[in-house]
């Protein structure tokens, strides 16, 4: 599958300022541009230095919460989310 045969749905894009420079998080829905191709939901955390990290969601609720539950993990309001 190439580039051109995906759609990108994006969700959610937030940027957070670190000691060490800036931190995004970006989720999103990649889904084929074929009939019937279903979507797969994605969230990435770039600017970290040990990582980039990212997580899977089944669902778009799922992808929405899951954006929410990293940013409260990456600021210290919550734990380390798992996959849904």
């Amino acid at each position: 599958m190439t580039l051109d045969q995906l759609t990108l749905y994006p969700i959610a894009d937030d940027v957070l300022i670190a000691p060490g420079g800036k931190v995004v998080i970006r989720t999103y829905g990649i889904g084929s541009a074929a009939p019937g191709g279903g979507v797969s939901y994605r969230t990435w955390v770039t600017g970290m230095r040990d990582q980039p990290r990212y997580w899977r969601w089944g669902r778009f609720e799922d992808a929405a919460g899951g954006h929410r539950q990293v940013l409260e993990w990456l600021t210290g309001r919550g734990p380390l989310p798992a996959a849904a």
